[in-house]
């Protein structure tokens, strides 16, 4: 079993910045694919960002140049730098991991939907105009 923590949210203005971070409970080296996807109210799930065990990352169209995800295996830990925030990125936030020997690979889609993967609770980001 895996625990996600997320942290980091809060409340930013249009073209701020906010650096998300999610501690994982146990080793996440070596095998896990790790990302971060967000759903604000009445939408659906949106796949933003995912990086492998061996750094190689990768982003959605709308993440893309404004996020970097980023791991530091030592500290089990995942980061989402948020630049150039909009009122459009407002939403839950929510850390994600899965066993690439599960997922067979990584990336952002079977990171955020695999149903053997883990995800944690969340973190409210608000960007107001």
């Amino acid at each position: 079993e895996v625990q996600l923590v997320e942290s980091g949210g809060g409340s930013v203005q249009s073209g701020g910045s906010l650096r998300l971070s999610c501690a994982a409970s146990r080793d996440s080296d070596g095998t896990w694919c790790m990302g971060w996807f967000r759903q604000a109210p009445g939408a659906e799930r949106e796949g933003l960002a995912a990086i492998d065990s061996d750094g190689t990352t990768m982003y959605s169209t709308s993440a893309k140049g404004r996020f970097t995800i980023s791991r530091d295996n030592a500290k089990n830990e995942l980061y989402l730098q948020m630049n150039s925030l909009r009122p459009e990125d407002t939403a839950m936030y929510y850390c994600a991991a899965v066993r690439k020997e599960v997922a067979v690979g990584c990336s952002i889609v079977k990171v955020t939907t695999n149903p053997f993967g883990y995800r944690g609770q969340g973190t409210q980001v608000t960007v107001s105009s």
